[in-house]
């Protein structure tokens, strides 16, 4: 007998869980989803498109995604790049007016318990 099966990995919209993004490798596990687990204490879940207000945002509050840094193999991110955000800050972002647009196919169901999906929903990439 085995083990239970895992369960894949479901997104908002309760479909499979798409990639965020591969370059840059994103993800709490750097596997290129915004997958979460228990040891996943910031719930990287949010699938988001960086933008320079978001980053000099973020960059302000003590959270610097810009500046690489060797020593962890990141590069820095720029505009554009897509990369998991923690669903706290990133619903801290909207209360802000500098959220980012979000991928909601690769934005993790576990998103929900924190961000509500009208407000993702108003962020969402066309």
């Amino acid at each position: 007998m085995t083990g239970p099966e895992k369960l894949p990995a479901r997104n908002v919209d309760g479909e499979p869980l798409a990639p965020c993004s591969t370059d840059p490798v994103t993800g709490f596990f750097r596997d290129s989803c915004c997958n979460t687990g228990a040891m996943d204490a910031g719930v990287h879940t949010v699938c988001a498109v960086m933008t320079a207000e978001f980053l000099a945002h973020s960059k302000y509050l003590g959270n610097d995604l810009s500046t690489p840094r060797p020593e962890y193999s990141f590069a820095g991110l720029s505009p554009g790049d897509r990369w998991c955000l923690c669903a706290a800050r990133f619903l801290q972002a909207h209360d802000e007016g500098v959220a980012p647009q979000v991928d909601l196919s690769a934005t993790h169901e576990r998103t929900l318990d924190i961000v509500p999906l009208d407000v993702l929903r108003h962020y969402a990439l066309p």
